[in-house]
């Protein structure tokens, strides 16, 4: 396709952040239009592709992709579903924007960066949108640029209101935790080398056998230590924060947001209540970045190497969470592909 023609985005899943990205796709985004919509509920494809004017609903990902019309894939599917879905997108070599988790294991995201590696060129981003977030980007430029010297500690914080039914222990890694893995990664410029899960006494709040909250203790290769409060039942709202402490200096992002009031005797803002409010413009410029650099014929963002690693790490913070061991991290060599 050319730079100036609109992009035909297949949305694979359309549950809750599928049917966002949808909305996205047709309100907010531009050089994009979703040509169709695939979810293994056939129903609520339809319903999905009903508002949409040239789009069609498919229950098979791989028949989507085939399609003529469909220049671009966007994976929201449940993690189990990504790696299917992965390897058809290559074999039609189609650009991929693929939510986290890239793979729900390790083993399955090296299966993954061996195919691309075969294809011999980028075609995944995969959705860590805290990349994209402008306070992180802020954070990012600052420590890029040796504005706090050398990092030494990140103080990060991860909760959330509470958790829906069947949430277990190992999600909390998996599913909370990876964003902070990441966000350290990309931060530093550091891989993570070993995990430590610490447990305090749990909160009156949180299910039957559910320890929460927990500490997060990352160690990374240049010297680095990363704590992690994830606090998925504090009950009052969703927070994201992170302070980077170096040599000269600290900054910290996520302590405010929105509209400050001061009224009928009382002060304060509002706290968002989920990840989806909270990380809103996030999403957008990332899906933005995703189609405009497709359009050029380039891939960008988090790549397959970050989605493994991430991958990995967690694999690891799962079992120092079991064991209450420190937990090696053990990563493959790193293909020429993603910079190795």
């Amino acid at each position: 396709m050319t730079q100036h023609s609109t992009l035909g985005v297949a949305v694979v899943g359309t549950g809750r952040m599928g049917a966002d990205h949808v909305r996205r796709l047709d309100a907010v985004i531009s050089g994009a239009r979703v040509t169709a919509v695939v979810d293994i509920d056939g129903d609520r494809a339809k319903g999905t592709a009903r508002g949409l004017a040239g789009c069609t609903a498919y229950t098979d990902a791989a028949a989507a992709m085939a399609a003529p019309d469909v220049d671009a894939v966007l994976i929201a599917s449940p993690g189990p579903a990504h790696e299917a879905a992965l390897l058809a997108a290559f074999a039609h070599d189609l650009p991929v924007l693929c939510e986290k988790p890239l793979t729900p294991d390790a083993a399955a995201a090296l299966r993954v960066m061996e195919a691309e590696t075969r294809l011999g060129h980028r075609r995944v981003q995969v959705g860590f949108m805290r990349r994209y977030d402008a306070e992180y980007l802020r954070l990012k430029a600052l420590l890029d640029g040796g504005g706090l010297g050398r990092p030494l500690m990140l103080h990060c914080r991860h909760r959330n209101v509470g958790t829906p039914p069947g949430f277990t222990e190992q999600m909390m890694i998996n599913d909370s935790v990876v964003h902070e893995i990441d966000a350290a990664r990309w931060l530093l410029g550091q891989e993570i080398t070993a995990v430590t899960v610490l447990r305090p006494r749990p909160s009156a709040g949180a299910p039957e056998g559910l320890g929460d909250p927990q500490l997060v203790l990352l160690e990374t290769a240049g010297g680095a230590v990363v704590d992690v409060e994830v606090f998925v039942n504090c009950g009052f709202g969703y927070q994201v924060s992170c302070e980077a402490v170096g040599e000269r200096g600290a900054a910290r992002l996520g302590d405010d947001h929105g509209l400050y009031v001061t009224a009928a005797g009382r002060w304060g803002g509002e706290i968002a209540q989920d990840y989806v409010v909270r990380f809103e413009d996030a999403y957008d410029r990332q899906v933005q970045r995703w189609v405009d650099a497709t359009r050029r014929g380039e891939t960008e963002g988090p790549s397959v190497w970050d989605g493994y690693a991430a991958a990995a790490v967690c694999e690891a913070g799962v079992r120092a969470q079991a064991t209450g061991a420190r937990v090696t991290v053990e990563l493959a060599a790193r293909p020429a592909l993603y910079g190795g």
